[in-house]
């Protein structure tokens, strides 16, 4: 069976993909393989993913809102714009959770020009600037224009000494990270020239989407229960976290939601981060 992907590239239907990304939501063996046997039921030739996407998404939703919500996982991350600021925020979280001194937005002076730096860590003395490319859509990759073109911002910064963390910081290493993909050119260029990238899927073994899992940083915008319009109040408030919301449930009377809907909310953040409300 034949289906279209976002890219519009076609594909074969593979449930095997389909299984892990249940599994990775959080359903059970059983609701898996009822979602999986619905789904090939009303599976045609043709068929985009994201058709696919909104009957899975729907009957996750019906068996429980934390489980859609992991599920719901990458349009979340999309729902980090529309510029990406949020984004940014989102993946200085992400280090800061493992160890990293962070620091986000920043104006650098380089050899030749000023750079406006999304994220700068440090860990063991080592400090890497990171840039962020944030897509709204799924269907678009960073190409390898992308990695030449940070290089030669890094190279403009790496040899003088900048005040971040002290007085005397030096640049020494790049990283860049997407919320969507990498060509694989733009993969090749960046190994071989010592860059790091970070994306959905790549690298396998520490992706995007592993880091979050693996430490339970789902953003806000994975929510089921709330509406987009809140969303974005949270993000305003800089909770980008459920994790922060959880520690700081104020934040939905502040933005206006009911008692009855709070406890809802905050069942479905403790749900994605495996807790539950006594």
């Amino acid at each position: 069976m034949k289906i279209i992907k976002n890219s519009g590239d076609v594909v074969d239907y593979s449930r095997n993909k389909l299984r892990h990304s249940l599994q990775k939501s959080g359903a059970t063996e059983s609701e898996i393989e009822n979602i999986v046997l619905t789904v090939e039921s009303q599976i045609t030739e043709g068929m985009t993913t994201r058709q696919i996407y909104r009957i899975v998404g729907k009957m996750l939703k019906r068996i429980s809102n934390s489980h859609a919500a992991r599920y719901n996982l990458r349009t979340a991350i999309q729902q980090l714009g529309p510029a990406g600021f949020f984004f940014e925020k989102f993946v200085s979280l992400i280090y800061k959770s493992e160890g990293y001194e962070v620091k986000t937005n920043l104006i650098l002076q380089g050899k030749c020009v000023s750079h406006e730096i999304d994220v700068v860590l440090k860990k063991n003395k080592a400090i890497t600037m990171i840039e962020c490319k944030f897509h709204a859509g799924s269907a678009a990759v960073s190409d390898v224009k992308v990695p030449m073109y940070i290089l030669s911002r890094f190279n403009d910064l790496k040899n003088k000494t900048h005040r971040i963390f002290n007085n005397k910081d030096v640049i020494n290493h790049c990283k860049i990270v997407t919320n969507n993909r990498f060509t694989t050119d733009a993969e090749t260029f960046a190994n071989c020239m010592g860059m790091d990238l970070l994306s959905w899927d790549y690298p396998q073994a520490n992706s995007l989407k592993t880091k979050i899992d693996a430490n339970g940083l789902y953003p806000v915008t994975c929510l089921t229960t709330m509406t987009m319009i809140e969303k974005e109040k949270l993000l305003i408030l800089e909770i980008i976290l459920t994790k922060q919301l959880i520690n700081a449930p104020e934040t939905l009377v502040m933005i206006g939601i009911s008692e009855n809907r709070q406890k809802n909310i905050l069942n479905e953040a403790l749900g994605l981060c495996k807790y539950l409300i006594k």
